[in-house]
């Protein structure tokens, strides 16, 4: 079954009752028992919900995995990751990647004993060098927030297995449309179900997904005992968002790709970020491990000053946090998205004051780039 039909019918079928087409909203806490210690599997709604169910089916179908598990959001996803580990493990990080991770890293997870390293993962001979005895898990976002970079997930996948350590993969930005990290030797891979997988910039909502059963069963009873888990309302709006996501994740890469080529052109702009332009430094490896580039770019304007005037004349592009849903949205890392990343941290990345990060739309690509370049 490929993409779009998974995408429409997995988890799907018509509901038993009435024959609805579409999945029911279970808008409830509870379950009637019919005595006690029997029932139908289904007892309190932070357990179990029919509605979540089934997203959690298709997006396991989406991701080529076995099982999903979904969460509040996407931070709440990180979190629920993040407690597999215990007090005196390692975790090796990419050093580029989305701030709220960087934040809930240094300032939550490591006051319970797990020490983190942060590596240029561009070079997976960085992940190798950085492995220690404690090492339990290597997480990376391929493509990165905000500046772009690929991680070779294969090449990092077999560091991850020689050393027993889990390999996890934020595969927000590409989409499962676009990228599969399970296929690619990932252990854990999850997304901020807010941006593309919802779409419509209308929920919060994260969900991971793995291959291994021992696995699923410690995030299941992760997600159960903690408690972050989404309402059924979100998950239905998943449901809804899911069923578009291959026609819009074509939208939104050929509305990039075209906008990264226009842009690349510019004298005045210092640089663009987007690994669908054969002058990305690792644009081979996407290519390999990607079926197409997604809807992001970054552009360096070189001033605060600049980034401020761009995003004030913009009119199609909305200044906002976020990203991924059908309108266009423009963000200005260093005081939005990375603020939580120390300045020294975000100077050697190139999260400069310049750097603005684009989520390319589904608008007419003329209109955005028209609305691009007056800005400029």
């Amino acid at each position: 079954m490929k993409f779009s039909t998974k995408a429409i019918h997995v988890g799907q079928e018509p509901e038993r009752l009435t024959g609805a087409v579409t999945v029911p909203l279970y808008q409830t806490s509870t379950y009637a028992q019919e005595e006690i210690g029997k029932h139908t599997g289904y007892e309190y709604a932070r357990t179990q919900n029919p509605t979540r169910d089934r997203w959690e089916t298709c997006l396991a179908a989406l991701e080529e995995g076995t099982k999903a598990y979904a969460f509040a959001s996407g931070t709440a996803a990180v979190d629920a990751v993040f407690r597999l580990l215990s007090s005196g493990d390692h975790v090796i990080m990419a050093e580029d990647m989305y701030g709220g991770t960087y934040r809930l890293a240094s300032k939550v997870v490591e006051r319970f004993g797990v020490t983190f390293s942060y590596v240029d993962m561009r070079d997976p001979a960085n992940v190798a060098a950085a492995i220690t005895p404690s090492t339990k898990m290597i997480y990376t976002e391929t493509p990165t927030n905000p500046m772009m970079t690929i991680t070779d997930i294969a090449a990092v996948a077999t560091i991850a297995r020689s050393h027993n350590a889990l390999l996890v993969v934020d595969n927000t930005f590409a989409s499962p449309f676009f990228q599969r990290p399970l296929t690619l030797g990932a252990d854990i891979v999850l997304h901020s179900a807010t941006k593309y997988l919802g779409g419509h910039s209308d929920l919060v909502h994260g969900i991971v997904a793995v291959k291994d059963t021992s696995l699923a069963e410690r995030l299941q009873f992760i997600q159960n005992a903690v408690g972050a888990v989404p309402g059924p309302f979100e998950c239905w709006l998943c449901l809804r968002s899911v069923k578009t996501l291959e026609i819009r994740m074509q939208r939104h890469a050929a509305n990039a790709q075209k906008m990264a080529e226009v842009l690349a052109q510019r004298d005045d702009i210092l640089a663009v970020h987007y690994p669908g332009l054969p002058s990305h430094p690792q644009h081979d490896i996407a290519k390999r491990q990607m079926d197409g580039f997604g809807g992001m770019i970054s552009i360096e304007l070189g001033s605060l000053e600049r980034a401020v005037n761009f995003t004030k004349k913009l009119r199609v592009f909305t200044l906002a946090e976020s990203l991924g849903g059908v309108e266009s949205l423009v963000c200005h890392p260093v005081s939005m998205t990375h603020g939580s990343v120390p300045p020294e941290q975000r100077a050697r990345l190139g999260i400069t004051d310049g750097l603005v990060r684009l989520s390319v739309g589904i608008e007419d690509v003329d209109d955005l780039i028209a609305d691009v370049l007056q800005a400029l």
